[in-house]
């Protein structure tokens, strides 16, 4: 049995609540995400543009894709927060991620852009967060990725984990080349 770490899972991979999230584990997951940003940022400080453009493992996203996506991806998180919390189990539609990452902004623009995207995001999105009652975490997503229909909780749990698996493939590389 090999003792190498899986480098695509560097805090574990996400498990769905299998209960309703109490407050104090919800109060912590929105504090991580109020955080991920300046943890990102953190992350990528002072970077080249060689290091922004390594894979964070082989045949993975390079660093500059990995920020492109958390843009990408919690840009999508916030609508469907906003989706939920409008509209009776709306239909969220899924995207190819891959293939996001694989066109000419995921691939080769400056990060800057995406550090804003995050930061604005979230402030927003943190925001909306820290207001929710109890019950609007319980309102439902109808995702056709998801074997059950996900409640806020659950997208609560996984972007909470999102932001931080990550920002782990950035700083456990970083770590590995001695950067």
């Amino acid at each position: 049995m090999s003792s190498q770490p899986d480098l695509r899972f560097p805090v574990g991979k996400f498990a769905r609540p299998k209960t309703a999230l109490t407050p104090a584990e919800r109060n912590a997951l929105i504090d991580s995400i109020a955080r991920s940003p300046a943890n990102v940022r953190l992350a990528v400080k002072g970077l080249t543009e060689k290091q922004l453009n390594t894979p964070y493992r082989p045949e993975g996203w390079t660093v500059r894709q990995v920020v492109h996506h958390l843009a990408d991806s919690h840009m999508n998180a916030y609508c469907r927060f906003k989706l939920g919390l409008t509209e009776d189990v709306p239909t969220v539609k899924p995207y190819n991620e891959a293939k996001w990452a694989e066109l000419i902004d995921g691939k080769n623009a400056p990060i800057d852009g995406s550090l804003g995207v995050i930061e604005g995001v979230h402030a927003r999105w943190v925001m909306m967060l820290r207001d929710m009652e109890p019950a609007d975490f319980r309102r439902n997503l109808n995702h056709p990725e998801w074997d059950t229909p996900p409640s806020l909780d659950d997208m609560l749990a996984m972007y909470g984990w999102h932001a931080q698996h990550h920002t782990a493939h950035i700083t456990e590389l970083r770590k590995r080349e001695g950067w």
